[in-house]
């Protein structure tokens, strides 16, 4: 979101502007997807961002290096741990995490502009990162977790990606088994045999959601006029 300031205007949402409203003003929602690595998460978020402009994507801070064809800035914001720190330490994170020894968090304020503005963020995190925006955003969350249909599936999905060594791909194996014991924490579960039936129950969640009536802020006034027009 290039217009929304986060706590050093370095770390924006892309994609994202204030519009107007159509309808009842609605307060907007963090729509988390968590699941084991290579369960698939990454290409059904892209496939959700690219089918519905009123949702964009939360870029992470991170300590990692880029990967082949990341980009600072759109894929995460790639910096060191003394500047993570600060971030943390200062409360401008709203949620952070270690994984396979690296730093992961995400930057407060452009998340908090977006969800005043009516606008949704996807969040691509995992179990530790939901616990933390559980206890402090509980009303604004919407928890998915995504589960490979098999641990030979999980395992041929991440040697395909040719991006990790064997004993990488060994230690997130291992560590799959850890992550997907805290399904029952998550609103939501979608078991990703097939990626168009994985989007398209992604996509009623997101709708369902949208349409609580805690989320319209408008909702009472609307009401209001309507029983004195009566």
């Amino acid at each position: 979101m290039a217009n929304a300031a986060a706590p050093t205007s370095h770390f924006a949402l892309p994609g994202w502007k204030p519009g107007s409203k159509s309808g009842l003003a609605r307060r907007g929602l963090m729509l988390v997807l968590s699941s084991p690595s290579g369960a698939g998460k990454t290409t059904l978020s892209r496939r959700l961002l690219a089918l519905d402009d009123r949702i964009t994507m939360s870029v992470s801070v991170t300590t990692r290096p880029p990967r082949p064809g990341e980009v600072d800035g759109k894929d995460y914001f790639f910096i060191d741990a003394p500047a993570f720190g600060k971030l943390r330490d200062e409360g401008d994170l709203l949620e952070h995490a270690t994984v396979f020894g690296n730093l992961y968090g995400t930057p407060r304020r452009a998340v908090e502009d977006a969800l005043s503005a009516g606008r949704d963020v996807l969040f691509d995190i995992d179990w530790q990162g939901t616990q933390q925006l559980d206890q402090s955003a509980q009303q604004d969350l919407v928890k998915v977790f995504l589960l490979p249909p098999s641990a030979a599936d999980l395992e041929a999905r991440l040697r395909s990606r040719a991006q990790d060594s064997d004993e990488v791909v060994r230690q997130r194996m291992s560590k799959a088994s850890d992550e997907i014991s805290h399904f029952t924490e998550y609103d939501y579960i979608l078991i990703n045999q097939d990626i168009e039936d994985s989007l398209s129950k992604l996509v009623a969640i997101l709708q369902a959601e949208r349409l609580k009536r805690r989320r319209l802020t408008g909702l009472a006034s609307f009401v209001q006029s309507l029983r004195d027009a009566l």
